[in-house]
């Protein structure tokens, strides 16, 4: 006797696992799909501007020096206070971020930042000058802040490395672009005149931003009560990963910004008497750290953070050693090799933030990007006394022990069990 079979007996019910795939497809931003594309080019965008408004006044350091009749050190200001700032308001945009939402604090920091830059232009004073510089870093904190939290929330986790790698290759594009139009420009026109121009590229990738940007999918909304701050941040700290991420971000910026703050003031001297436009288009470098970002950011997906990151900071120490040399083509060759072990290493680290912090991410990446910027603050300044005391060499010194404190890090990170037993 056969037993009765319902029709909807044939209907398997979903298991947890089909549902947690379901879930993914729905809610995630995956590769190859339109708004993978357009979330890549919009924060694509926004890491051009934010690093051509910060970086775009290296070039001019030295022309600023003699201007202003102000040394090395203290020309190195108008880029640690943008970056001193930023890092302070990170700590304030990114719990804001988690009460408002992403893209409404994003778009508001690059119209900000882009009229603080024109307006920075017209003023004559040294003084004022800092102070415009930093309103921008304040403004912009609001980007750096959260795109890294954005993604980490919108795109597909398979492909976060790869979306984290374009956003900071945005970065080195908006950093070599802001040193060449500015190096290149200040031979033939005022440095009011190019700062204007930088400014005006910053409001159009500000409104590309804006306009092609998808709006949050998985923004929920936290208290901005100082107990739910004070609770995000002890939780962080308590990790065994982050707090050792947050030091990676410090030394590595440092020594990125020491490196591209005093190689102008070695190239205009003996032995090698440059001209302003030569140094500026040696920005060119920048586009090794382009191609590291995204290829690394995509490598460590692949084999794991762990893997990945040391061998990056092994790059850099290579980097600075053939700068030590005197022939041109070997210090072009170091600065090169420098800034792609710099972005591919920054690719890493900063992707796995998202991975380690499982809540209050836009307190996570705030606190590694204040230290990333902090980094940039005070070891871009420090390495000006390095230089007074002794030039390249003090210069080389400087920077080779901060990367060795970031290589012990990483080998320290390397160690850690993976979180949740996912890969890192």
């Amino acid at each position: 006797m056969k037993t009765a079979v319902s029709p909807l007996a044939h209907e398997i019910p979903p298991t947890p696992l089909d549902d947690v795939v379901t879930e993914l497809s729905e809610i995630y931003i995956e590769k190859g799909t339109p708004l993978f594309m357009r979330t890549v080019l919009a924060l694509f965008s926004g890491g051009f501007a934010t690093f051509a408004l910060l970086y775009c006044v290296q070039p001019m350091m030295p022309l600023l020096s003699r201007e202003f009749s102000i040394n090395a050190a203290q020309s190195s200001l108008i880029l640690s206070v943008a970056t001193g700032m930023l890092a302070i308001g990170l700590l304030i945009t990114g719990p804001v971020s988690d009460r408002v939402g992403r893209k409404p604090v994003m778009v508001a920091a690059l119209f900000a930042a882009a009229l603080c830059t024109m307006a920075s232009a017209m003023i004559p004073s040294w003084q004022g000058v800092l102070v415009m510089r930093a309103l921008v870093g304040l403004s912009l904190s609001g980007l750096a802040a959260v795109a890294m939290t954005y993604l980490s929330e919108e795109i597909h986790p398979q492909h976060l490395g790869l979306a984290m790698g374009l956003y900071i290759a945005g970065n080195a594009i908006g950093g070599m672009c802001g040193r060449l139009i500015v190096g290149v420009l200040i031979d033939f026109v005022s440095w009011h005149t190019a700062m204007l121009v930088i400014g005006g590229l910053a409001l159009i990738a500000a409104a590309v931003f804006w306009k092609i940007l998808p709006e949050s999918r998985n923004f929920r909304a936290r208290s901005l009560h100082p107990r739910s701050l004070l609770d995000g941040f002890t939780m962080h700290f308590r990790d065994a990963g982050l707090p050792l991420l947050f030091v990676e971000a410090f030394v590595l910026m440092g020594a990125f910004v020491t490196l591209f703050n005093y190689i102008g003031y070695r190239l205009l001297a003996e032995p090698y008497h440059m001209d302003q436009a030569f140094v500026g288009l040696l920005s060119v470098v920048y586009l090794s750290g382009i191609y590291s970002s995204a290829k690394i950011g995509a490598l460590a997906d692949q084999l794991g953070r762990r893997k990945v990151l040391w061998a990056t900071i092994v790059v850099m120490l290579a980097g600075i050693a053939l700068t030590m040399f005197t022939p041109l083509p070997l210090v072009i060759l170091g600065m090169l090799i420098f800034t792609f072990g710099f972005f591919g290493a920054h690719s890493v680290a900063s992707s796995w933030i998202g991975r380690r912090a499982i809540k209050a991410r836009g307190q996570a990446s705030s606190l590694y990007l204040f230290s990333y910027y902090a980094g940039s603050s005070i070891a871009g300044t420090a390495g000006g006394v390095a230089w007074h005391l002794g030039g390249w060499n003090g210069i080389g010194l400087f920077i080779g022990g901060l990367l060795v404190i970031a290589l012990l890090v990483a080998l320290k990170l390397a160690k850690l069990p993976p979180l949740g037993g996912v890969k890192a």
